[in-house]
């Protein structure tokens, strides 16, 4: 009776602290500056900090592990309900077929420019995906199907939140000179940059217009999350099969089925009206409970590792911001 009141005991430490970190991660991006940075990011940047109180970290790592599994992939589900799939459909139909051709392009730039740079085979997938797609939650999100260690994940949220960051202050400085209008320079926006934070905060530089298409655009690549994820997860059990030297027999298949929550969320989200009342909680939530799983991470990462693997992945994904920003102007100045 005593081990287990311990155990019970340890597990609600990991998840009252993740808690406090996601809380102050949403409290922290409301300040000017740190908005630019993001919620999520703060969460893990606080759960690495709170490595330096070991007795602490030792008390939480017992349920952290839980928490960063399946409360990551409870938020993702949730996430879905910001996705109105009646907009896309109607106002960013267009956004949508930019995003295909963004997300098809970089993704597979991304992975080939940093094996380049002789960047491991996973972290190269994770900051492709990371970069390409939606920033932290893509990178959490295809994490599972290439078997990811928290260290690579770690590492390539952070590049994707540096980076996100960095090219958010680059095209806002852009904006006078590339002659779009705020509707335009929106679409590049969300076309281009990483996290739907970064999105927003540069399309805000367009006002409300700028803001609205950025959303639009930034939301027609989280769609394609779930279809991405599963065709990775279904790469990657042939690669994993390969390995193994199995030729015969039943493959598995790694696929994150809980990307089918994400998108039935989204379904009911957009055609069930009288959900509509609830979407702005369930969404909180969702990013509470995201908060809590990127803090668990931050619990656990091995700060050597980031340190010693850290500059090549950083080279290959600045590179290729480059372009994704280069490839998003070009599409707004012939389609927008």
């Amino acid at each position: 009776m005593q081990l287990s009141n311990l155990c019970w005991r340890r597990a609600s430490i990991g998840l009252i602290v993740t808690l406090v970190c996601s809380i102050a991660g949403q409290a922290l991006a409301k300040l000017p500056g740190f908005s630019l940075i993001g919620h999520l990011v703060l969460a893990l940047v606080l759960g690495m900090c709170l490595q330096f109180a070991r007795s602490l970290t030792a008390a939480a790592q017992q349920s952290t592990p839980f928490i960063a599994n399946k409360f990551l992939r409870a938020g993702i589900i949730l996430l879905g309900f910001k996705l109105n799939l009646v907009i896309l459909m109607s106002a960013g139909l267009k956004s949508l077929e930019a995003a295909v051709v963004i997300v098809a392009v970089m993704i597979p730039l991304n992975y080939f420019v940093a094996r380049f740079f002789k960047v491991e085979h996973t972290l190269a997938i994770l900051t492709a995906c990371g970069c390409s797609i939606c920033g932290a939650a893509a990178v959490m999100g295809v994490s599972s199907a290439v078997k990811a260690k928290t260290d690579q994940s770690v590492l390539a949220v952070a590049i994707v939140a540096i980076l996100g960051t960095l090219f958010t202050l680059i095209e806002v400085g852009l904006q006078p000179f590339l002659g779009f209008t705020d509707a335009q320079f929106g679409v590049m926006a969300g076309l281009s940059l990483h996290e739907i934070a970064h999105a927003v905060a540069a399309g805000g530089a367009a006002g409300a217009v700028g803001t609205d298409s950025a959303i639009i655009a930034k939301l027609s690549r989280v769609l394609l999350l779930a279809p991405v994820a599963i065709i990775i997860g279904i790469l990657e059990a042939r690669r994993f099969r390969k390995q193994d030297g199995a030729s015969e027999g039943k493959m598995t298949v790694p696929i994150p089925w809980f990307m089918g929550g994400f998108i039935l969320a989204s379904a009911v989200g957009s055609y069930l009206p009288f959900v509509n009342d609830f979407v702005p909680s369930l969404v909180q939530l969702a990013y509470l409970l995201l908060g809590m799983a990127m803090a668990a991470l931050g619990l656990n990462v091995n700060f050597g590792v980031i340190l010693e693997k850290g500059v090549r992945p950083m080279l290959g994904a600045i590179l290729c911001s480059f372009v994704i920003m280069g490839l998003a102007i070009s599409i707004v100045h012939m389609f927008f």
